[in-house]
């Protein structure tokens, strides 16, 4: 049997005294750290979180910049495309006309020799034919 005596209520009252120590000196130091380390990590979290949407908004920039410069520099390199097609074209049309009249003065000093070459063949031609005539007749024609 459990005797319920004045003990009881020292124990009681040893028990509380305990408690207000306990709480002053190790419970509350203890809770207020936890609540500092709590705040500490929930900052943290923010920070990471707020500079991680910084990185996303500078990356979803820089891509659109580097998007941007690609797309400027294919402009830039079809310009420099068609310029140069152009100027090739515009040189290459300089070549066949050249080329064309040189071929018309070569076609020209080549029917003009021919012709030439014509005409002293056919003197020639009948020269040779009178010869031919009076050798083979014996006499002069």
């Amino acid at each position: 049997m459990i005797n319920i005596d004045w003990t009881i209520i020292l124990q009681f009252v040893n028990f509380v005294v305990l408690m207000a120590v306990l709480n002053a000196i190790l419970y509350r130091p203890l809770r207020n750290m936890l609540t500092q380390r709590r705040e500490t990590i929930e900052g943290s979290h923010a920070r990471a979180s707020e500079l991680e949407s910084q990185i996303d908004e500078k990356m979803m920039r820089y891509e659109e910049k580097l998007q941007e410069a690609k797309l400027k520099g294919n402009q830039e390199k079809s310009q420099l495309r068609q310029a140069a097609a152009s100027e090739e074209a515009k040189i290459i049309g300089l070549a066949r006309e050249e080329s064309t009249q040189r071929l018309q003065v070569v076609k020209d000093q080549v029917a003009g020799e021919a012709d030439a070459a014509t005409k002293t063949l056919k003197a020639d031609a009948e020269t040779l034919a009178s010869d031919i005539a009076t050798k083979i007749l014996g006499r002069a024609l």
